[in-house]
């Protein structure tokens, strides 16, 4: 049987030599947050990017926001730009995919690239890999999306693929898993793709196995820190973020549609705005790439309006603060030490209504 985040509970350390939470180490080995924001128009747009990566956050920019548009922005050479260029992603679909193998992609190709597809199973995906890493050996090639831990493995044994993003129909945004049954419980499949590359790399110690990307379906703090103990490397979220006062949905307040700054203004005191929030396989994205409108495919996302809850920062507070705390009741000092690495139980209903306050 396979299970969900809601179906279990992170059991703590029997002793934890851990006396404050201080110590503890809960950045990646390049400086940033486990968390990456889901390529969504909702989310980034070029306004509102800075303060993610200000946060520590890696940003994944939506297939609307072109590599050029950014470097446009900037002069060489600046410090915020090298930034960006070093260690943030860009989103490319699969036709551009192709033409960047086949050395027709007439734009500067950006360092770390997202193949930004809803089905990663394709073969396609695979055969351009290895064309792209043959020419670009030197790029950080992320594919997905994947929902089969064996996919991760015919990827991992291909060395082509850099990340993996894991998780379909999981997303607050996505319908693919209610319109078609495909998917996988997520917390299950973050933890059998993760056996899988612990096997991998048991097995074939001169490789290195892709990192476990877990995209879509984070509810609430504790799934992320689940997703983490499991195996999850990082964290892409969509639909929290989109949540917070900076994110890049419209700003609404009784039906009216309001400026950036008069929004912060009249929710710090205490109207109710709403965010627009929309799935990036909806018909009006898919609009908005510039797809013809007699081509339109069936929308697997949805549309909604959604009250703003906090803002960006005082959020990411309470999470690297949560995040600690279950790194100190595991006995973990550092991500290392806690992905993939905690006990858990499977619990029944009964069991989460009785801490679900």
């Amino acid at each position: 049987m396979k299970y969900d985040f809601n179906d279990l509970i992170i059991e703590p350390a029997i002793i934890s030599k851990i006396e404050s939470r201080k110590g503890i180490s809960y950045y990646t080995n390049n400086n940033k947050l486990p968390l990456m924001t889901a390529p969504m128009d909702t989310v980034i747009n070029k306004k509102n990017f800075k303060y993610f990566i200000d946060l520590k956050y890696t940003v994944v920019f939506p297939r609307t926001i072109k590599f050029k548009d950014i470097l446009d922005m900037y002069d060489d050479g600046d410090p915020f730009l090298l930034e960006i260029i070093k260690n943030h992603f860009f989103s490319i679909s699969l036709n551009e995919f192709k033409d960047i193998c086949n050395e027709n992609y007439q734009d500067l190709l950006p360092k770390n690239i997202l193949v930004d597809i809803a089905n990663g199973h394709m073969k396609i995906i695979k055969d351009l890999a290895i064309k792209f890493k043959e020419k670009y050996p030197y790029k950080i090639l992320m594919i997905g999306n994947i929902a089969n831990p064996e996919t991760y493995k015919y990827y991992a044994e291909s060395q082509v693929v850099d990340m993996i993003r894991i998780g379909i129909g999981a997303g607050n945004a996505c319908l693919t898993t209610k319109s078609t049954s495909i998917g996988y419980p997520m917390a299950s499949l973050i933890y059998d793709t993760y056996q899988i590359k612990k096997n991998f790399e048991k097995e074939n110690p001169n490789k290195k196995a892709p990192l476990i990307i877990a995209d879509g379906g984070m509810k609430e703090y504790a799934d992320i820190i689940k997703g983490l103990g499991l195996g999850a490397d990082q964290i892409m979220i969509g639909s929290l973020l989109n949540k917070s006062m900076e994110s890049a949905g419209d700003n609404f307040l009784w039906g009216i549609k309001l400026p950036y700054n008069l929004s912060k203004f009249l929710y710090l005191k205490g109207f109710p705005i709403k965010k627009y929030f929309r799935g990036m396989s909806t018909k009006e994205v898919q609009i908005a790439m510039g797809k013809d409108k007699k081509n339109l495919n069936t929308s697997e996302g949805v549309i909604r309006y959604r009250k703003v809850e906090y803002l960006l920062n005082k959020w990411t507070e309470n999470l690297i603060d949560y995040l600690k705390s279950a790194m100190s009741y595991t006995n973990s000092e550092n991500l290392k030490n806690f992905i993939g690495q905690i006990k858990f139980n499977l619990i029944t209903q009964n069991a989460y209504n009785r801490f679900n306050k």
